[in-house]
């Protein structure tokens, strides 16, 4: 594999984010380069800074915006994006110049709570209510539909009836924190082949 920047994008807290900075931090053909978020408060840009990763706040306006997003993607030479806990959808011009180099990380098995308003704790409410048996992390590319893209991976954990909300969050976050970074380094390996011209 040849040396790949990605971008990460976040909204929130950012421990997936920090994550997969840390889990690519020792391997020299993967360079975390840039980390993006729509909120100037997010907790994710902070450690991203502390870690020694650039940053920039794009709010919605700037988000859906080709000549503030394309030239700042391009100021970075990223390869490809990973969106880690990021809310807002992403815009079409952006799916399109980045053909499958978009992936993002729901937490539930899709198709199961999916779709606009299904984040967060939003995700674990429904998956309790329902009765779940299991839940778990899903990895997939982004399209125009909202969690609607081709399913990448998933990993799957049991639910007992007993299970809080936050005993369901953490039980779903534990799979992210161990397989999150694993898939999008497989995804980088497939898409980035030694030797290829494709970047």
């Amino acid at each position: 594999m040849q040396n790949i920047n990605i971008a990460i994008f976040a909204s929130g807290s950012g421990t997936n984010c920090e994550n997969l900075i840390r889990y690519f931090a020792d391997k020299p053909s993967v360079n975390c380069a840039l980390v993006v978020s729509n909120k100037a408060d997010a907790l994710a840009l902070e450690r991203a800074s502390r870690l020694g990763v650039p940053t920039a706040v794009t709010p919605k306006p700037q988000l859906n915006d080709p000549d503030v997003m394309l030239p700042l993607l391009r100021q970075y030479d990223i390869h490809f994006i990973v969106l880690a806990g990021f809310l807002p959808l992403v815009p079409d011009f952006l799916i399109d110049a980045f053909p499958r180099r978009i992936v993002n990380l729901h937490p539930a098995l899709l198709p199961k709570y999916g779709g606009k308003g299904m984040w967060g704790h939003h995700v674990h409410e429904a998956v309790k209510a329902a009765g779940e048996s299991e839940t778990g992390m899903t990895v997939h590319w982004v399209t125009p539909v909202c969690d609607g893209g081709e399913i990448i991976a998933q990993y799957r954990c049991a639910l007992t009836p007993d299970d809080t909300v936050d005993d369901i969050a953490e039980k779903e976050h534990q799979l992210e924190m161990a397989y999150f970074p694993k898939v999008v380094e497989q995804v980088l390996n497939t898409t980035f082949p030694e030797g290829s011209d494709s970047l």
